[in-house]
């Protein structure tokens, strides 16, 4: 794997970091819900879905 798709995982990883902090996950702590879930569960799964996504696209599309 290249440098700069190295990068761009790291890049990744930062921005989950972010996305999982307790800060930013309280954001999506209310008593809205989605299809009967709780907002903040919908929130986490589909952070942590969208980032397997990338990563697979990332790896995949640049796997030399």
């Amino acid at each position: 794997m290249k440098k700069r798709h190295e990068q761009k995982l790291i890049i990744l990883s930062i921005g989950l970091l972010i996305a999982f902090s307790i800060p930013v996950s309280l954001l999506f702590n209310s008593e809205k819900e989605v299809f009967g879930y709780p907002m903040i569960l919908v929130y986490l799964f589909v952070v942590w879905m969208i980032s397997i996504i990338i990563s697979f696209v990332i790896v995949k599309k640049y796997d030399e």
